[in-house]
């Protein structure tokens, strides 16, 4: 060979070379990385040539080259121990051109300074490494690995492995103090910098779960920390309240352990762990759902959690140069990031379920007293539990089979005398629910949204509305009664000329289901509404209106029952007269109806999904019984009288879980926590005694959303206990007629 023992050489400051007086980073032996293996471009970094003068590095430190992955005079190559290299000194001015003769065409990289001129020619193809130097040849790589480590290389150089090895030298050529950093630093000062790590890019609008942020604070003014290279041991805990945090660099530390806080960093998109010690990662990595970019370059990991799987939007995993297990390994090579993340949350394993949330006695009031429990849930229709909503979940979580046992199951475990259940489809309410909760003793209303009514049978079979289930033996269905918000507004006399009701509110289908009952023993009579407002926040005006005609029209009704009469038979339906007749004899005696002098003294329970927060246009209407015509929700937005007029209702209205200050979320995705869902009371004629008390937090330490295998939706279970107050009359004094004195 022409160059001999001078070809790995280059020229330093003036005639002698200088070590750069930074940390070496030496890639471990046997790591198994195929980069002996791949052909030379104009931008692989090399230590037999020059970096090209577009290199920003090398154009601002022409001593750049020499750091990083190059050591100080050569005298280790990617961490072989075979190579055997000694500094010379070369004239000043001498110009070097080294040639391989057995190779393909080559390119051309040239650095320029001064007269001082040196040019190399590579570009080795795949049957040429034979006819190259003896110091590198097809049975010993670059990285002093030997060449059959992986018989099956040649297989897997497709474009997803040729990523990982381009994106790990870029990491470990990133191994200064604060690389990154220093970089953003420059472009700033207007030095274009080829930047190591991937184009960051713009978060997008994510409506992937029914529900979308609304405007948030002012943005934090920085959103990125680079610790990389400063050799830390370990990380403090205040570091993981940096909440805001897009982008955290840790690589080239000496980390041997990633605390289990850094689950609460669930806005990073951007990770980078590379070059540390670390064996394992935490369950907690789940957590970080935001995820597009999770460098772990050069560390010891040998497996995964599958926590991992629930990082869903993750475009890029870099896991070369661990020492990871063949199965994880093939997935990567051959599919990519996508496909191992997949396989890990789809090889899921069902983990121990959550402790039974809390009984929350408020109230214990005798047990003569009238007692009702509610429960209201959105049991999440299978035609919106699709795998890009909720591309977190199993997929075997999110089947429809697996989910209604689920929901099924609490449902019989609560054993509620009132259930209200939004999104439902009719299918699943005629073929499943009706059947298998009249086992226990349910009975059924149910009423699917408007759009079903212009659909064939088959097609209104998936389309979702409201189910209100309620104890035969304990209530009688007087009525029943279905509320479609954007029918019922364009019939109003007011909407004439009114374009917003058409335009925004007619074209909303959504409704409400009222029942009217009766309680056999005790007289006492219910009205239950189950109600599924519109979603989006965008559409804040929408809710309002929807919630002020659903009040409206329960005036009405509520007016109307108040002089309904008295139900005449009461005696519950028994398949024979041998079936229990002996307990017959001792069934107390059924008393008369209730009579009510107005519709707001009938207790009401008005339950669902309402989309919309605490103190919200639509909250505070239904807890305050009235709401200005000039509400900023409205934005001068025309809906007739409601607009012009304002909004009012005579219910004294309470949430159920106000009581203990709401719950903390009732809606819990990764992009989305938030209280959606309530129980409202008339609080003039029922109490709360007891409530259904939070999931437990550390459960949710280590799940990023809901549905999951204990979770059967989104939305998380309502249930309340209510006593219902004695009925307030007058006190009429006994007429004994004239006495004698």
């Amino acid at each position: 060979m022409a160059d001999g023992t001078y070809r790995f050489q280059q020229p330093g400051a003036g005639q002698f070379f200088f070590p750069t007086q930074q940390q070496r980073h030496l890639v471990r032996n046997g790591t198994n990385s195929p980069t002996g293996r791949l052909k030379y471009s104009h931008d692989t970094p090399s230590p037999s040539r020059s970096p090209p003068l577009n290199q920003a590095t090398a154009a601002l430190n022409p001593f750049a080259m020499y750091s990083q992955t190059h050591q100080g005079q050569h005298v280790l190559m990617n961490g072989g121990q075979a190579h055997q290299r000694f500094g010379m000194q070369i004239p000043k001015f001498q110009s070097q051109g080294h040639h391989h003769p057995a190779q393909q065409p080559h390119h051309h990289a040239h650095h320029n300074q001064a007269t001082h001129n040196i040019t190399h020619q590579h570009n080795f193809s795949s049957g040429a490494l034979a006819a190259a130097t003896p110091h590198f040849t097809p049975s010993h790589m670059q990285n002093g690995a030997h060449a059959n480590v992986d018989e099956d290389i040649d297989e897997s150089m497709n474009e997803h492995w040729q990523q990982q090895l381009q994106l790990a030298a870029e990491s470990r050529q990133a191994s200064s103090p604060h690389y990154y950093a220093r970089a953003v630093a420059q472009q700033t000062k207007g030095i274009q910098i080829a930047p190591s790590q991937p184009d960051a890019q713009e978060n997008g609008t994510d409506n992937r779960n029914g529900t979308v942020k609304t405007k948030s604070k002012p943005r934090q003014g920085w959103h990125a920390l680079d610790f990389g290279g400063q050799g830390l041991r370990a990380l403090s805990t205040s570091l993981f309240n940096y909440v805001f945090l897009e982008k955290l660099y840790l690589n080239h530390n000496k980390l041997k352990a990633l605390p289990q806080t850094i689950g609460q960093l669930r806005k990073l998109e951007h990770l980078d762990l590379s070059g540390n010690d670390l064996t394992e990662l935490p369950e907690e990595i789940g957590m970080l759902t935001s995820l597009k970019k999770l460098y772990l370059f050069d560390n010891n990991i040998r497996t995964l959690p599958y926590e991992m799987g629930y990082l869903y939007r993750l475009d890029t995993l870099g896991i070369e140069g661990n020492p990871l297990n063949d199965i994880l390994k093939s997935q990567i090579m051959k599919e990519g990031t996508k496909a191992l993340i997949r396989y890990l949350r789809e090889e899921m394993p069902v983990h121990l379920p959550p402790p039974d949330r809390d009984w929350v006695i408020l109230d214990d009031t005798s047990s003569s007293t009238e007692k009702v429990t509610v429960l209201s849930h959105n049991a999440l229709c299978d035609s919106s539990a699709t795998s890009s909503h909720f591309g977190y979940t199993p997929s075997r979580a999110l089947s429809w089979e697996f989910r209604r046992e689920l929901i099924l199951s609490e449902l019989r475990s609560h054993d509620s005398d009132i259930v209200c259940l939004q999104e439902v489809d009719q299918g699943s309410y005629n073929g499943f629910f009706r059947e298998q909760l009249a086992y226990n003793d349910y009975k059924g209303v149910y009423w699917p949204r408007g759009r079903a009514m212009g659909m064939q049978e088959e097609e209104a079979k998936n389309v979702d509305g409201c189910a209100t289930f309620f104890k035969g033996s304990k209530f009688i269905l007087l009525d029943k009664q279905m509320i479609n918000f954007g029918q019922t507004a364009v019939r109003r006399p007011d909407a004439k000329g009114q374009d917003d009701i058409y335009n925004r509110l007619w074209q909303k289908d959504h409704i409400a289901v009222v029942v009217f009952l009766e309680n056999r023993l005790t007289g006492s009579r219910f009205i239950v509404v189950n109600a599924h407002l519109y979603w989006d926040p965008a559409f804040k005006d929408v809710k309002l209106i929807q919630t002020a005609i659903l009040m409206e029209e329960i005036t009405k009704l509520s007016d109307g029952y108040a002089k309904w009469p008295p139900c005449t038979d009461k005696t519950a339906f028994r398949f024979s007269e041998a079936e229990g007749g002996g307990e017959s004899e001792n069934q107390p005696e059924p008393a008369p109806s209730m009579e009510y002098a107005s519709g707001d003294q009938i207790p009401l329970f008005m339950c669902g999904d309402f989309n919309s927060s605490p103190g919200s246009a639509a909250y505070n209407l239904i807890a305050n019984g009235r709401l200005t015509e000039e509400h900023p929700d409205l934005e001068k937005r025309l809906y007739g009288n409601l607009s012009r007029v304002g909004m009012t209702h005579p219910f004294k209205l309470k949430s159920a879980y106000g009581s203990i200050g709401e719950l903390s979320f009732t809606n819990y995705t990764p992009d989305f926590k938030d209280i959606l869902d309530y129980i409202w009371y008339s609080s003039n004629t029922l109490h709360v005694s007891a409530l259904l008390g939070e999931v437990d937090k550390d459960y949710l330490q280590k799940v990023p959303g809901f549905p999951n295998f204990h979770f059967p939706s989104d939305h998380i279970a309502l249930f309340a206990e209510f006593s219902v107050k004695g009925k307030k009359g007058k006190v009429v004094e006994a007429d004994f007629g004239p006495q004698r004195s």
